[in-house]
């Protein structure tokens, strides 16, 4: 079986930026399963994706637009420092934010008396990644993982159980 729409595809990964720094693996780690089609993973590596079979290997390098997007500096704010009140607070820590466009998840980039900047790109915005990897399993999707809108079983999202570094093998968060 191709992976195709609706499918469910358990692959191993590695992705790492352009200039060869590895971001995310899951080597020594569960593999990867998802839903195709379903937005799980970033546009690009989903479009490289279809058709493969099992047992095929890929490789991909994704320019922002095709994976996180280009950086954003709408997206760099200073809030009032007083919103954090009673809050421990440092640069690097991460929070979803509620904002006119639903809830966003943020970082942390400064932190002053007066105010507390924040970022809401996402930390691999702006760069080319470059995804490997080797489609291990496809199979057809079941009614219940279908109607749910993600994989169940094994590898899927109800026992997932390793972080993929904030999104890096496509999640998006």
């Amino acid at each position: 079986m191709k992976v195709s729409q609706d499918s469910v595809v358990t692959l191993d990964y590695t992705v790492s930026k352009a200039d060869g720094e590895v971001l995310d693996s899951t080597e020594g780690k569960q593999p990867l399963q998802y839903l195709h089609g379903t937005g799980y993973l970033v546009a690009g590596l989903e479009a490289a994706l279809l058709d493969k079979l099992a047992g095929e290997d890929f490789e991909v390098t994704l320019p922002p637009e095709q994976a996180y997007g280009e950086y954003d500096d709408s997206l760099v704010q200073s809030v009032p420092g007083e919103l954090f009140d009673g809050m421990e607070v440092s640069e690097g820590d991460t929070f979803v934010a509620e904002t006119d466009d639903g809830h966003r998840p943020v970082t942390i980039v400064e932190v002053a008396e007066e105010y507390v900047k924040v970022d809401g790109n996402h930390p691999l915005a702006g760069m080319t990644l470059v995804f490997k990897g080797l489609v291990r399993e496809v199979r057809a999707a079941t009614e219940e993982e279908l109607a749910h809108g993600h994989v169940h079983g094994e590898h899927g999202h109800d026992d997932h159980d390793h972080d993929h570094a904030g999104g890096c093998c496509g999640h998006k968060h």
